[in-house]
């Protein structure tokens, strides 16, 4: 039986604080689905009312719906190993050290930083993230970045000869029938995001690489609703068997791929832990406001879909929040 009603309160009060215009969230158990919407849709320039049929702008949380899952595929198939050299993909990478494992954990030490990087065409964006240097940080501490994953992009592209979105497209969600999961949603069907020099962005990416790269983003992108991630959920879960990958393939997932002593992460999924028997819970979060969690064990999970960044980024008691949701969520997981 669904029994979340601190997470659920929490949720709520983003809403009514006025933390964020709206959201939409469901909670899973089993087979079971609760779903919700509340609020807004926008607030800028004028109210519009929030559907729970809305796009909404992923962003990072296409790291793991999208590239992990098509390097998943790939690798049943025998066409890569997580153990290859990325040079083995991208020869111009100049560091033989760095492997596909270092990129997929966020293990790879690689720089950041890109000077101008927003002055940068696609393709020149491209070629200052291959030519970044690998610091001291390599395979010794967890550092976050959408680097990895642009250069994991890059190579299921020169793996299969298809940008990485169409290839996710065409190999992971449409398989599975998820209609409503695409890099090209309906405009008028999605909710804005930032207020940008005085333009509201709506129904095209709102991450700056996004939208240099194009097709070729591996790190953000992807649009969905609650719907179609309620159906991927649980095929994570291990409640259906919808997605186009193998039952030991996803429930590898739920295991540590870091380093002993290291922040635990798996293959592009965070983890979390189950409180009490400590098992590890796959998650992940977007920059706009969004949330994915399952737990295959107990078979439960949580989507959270927000717009915080609408009309303006500055938000961080969103933050807080969200850790919070999480939280809940993890001591009322029964």
């Amino acid at each position: 039986m669904l029994n979340f009603p601190k997470t659920q309160l929490l949720i709520e009060s983003l809403v009514s604080e006025r933390i964020v215009p709206g959201v939409n969230y469901a909670l899973l158990k089993g087979d079971q689905v609760f779903a919700s919407t509340l609020g807004f849709a926008s607030i800028y320039p004028a109210k519009s009312q929030l559907s729970p049929f809305a796009y909404y702008d992923l962003a990072s949380c296409s790291k793991v719906l999208a590239t992990t899952a098509a390097f998943l595929q790939l690798r049943e198939e025998g066409k890569v190993d997580f153990a290859d050299p990325l040079q083995k993909y991208v020869p111009e990478f100049k560091d033989g050290r760095v492997r596909l494992s270092h990129l997929l954990t966020h293990t790879s030490g690689i720089r950041g930083w890109i000077e101008n990087r927003n002055a940068l065409s696609g393709p020149e964006l491209m070629r200052a993230i291959v030519g970044l240097p690998v610091t001291s940080e390599f395979n010794r501490v967890v550092r976050y970045a959408d680097t990895n994953f642009v250069l994991l992009g890059l190579v299921l592209e020169r793996i299969t000869g298809k940008a990485v979105q169409d290839l996710a497209s065409e190999r992971i969600f449409q398989p599975a029938g998820l209609t409503e999961t695409t890099f090209a949603p309906p405009k008028e069907e999605c909710v804005p995001t930032e207020l940008v020099d005085g333009q509201v962005i709506q129904g095209f990416v709102h991450d700056p690489k996004g939208q240099q790269l194009g097709r070729r983003c591996g790190s953000a992108g992807l649009f969905s609703t609650v719907s179609d991630l309620v159906k991927m959920g649980q095929g994570y879960m291990g409640v259906s068997d919808l997605l186009p990958l193998k039952e030991e393939t996803i429930q590898d997932l739920y295991r540590v791929k870091t380093p002993a002593g290291l922040k635990a992460r798996s293959w592009g999924w965070n983890l979390v832990f189950d409180p009490k028997e400590n098992y590890p819970i796959i998650y992940h979060t977007g920059f706009t406001g969004t949330l994915v969690l399952f737990d295959q064990v107990k078979q439960s999970g949580l989507i959270l879909l927000t717009n915080r960044v609408h009309p303006s980024r500055h938000n961080q008691i969103f933050l807080t929040m969200r850790s919070q949701i999480i939280n809940a969520f993890l001591q009322e997981n029964r």
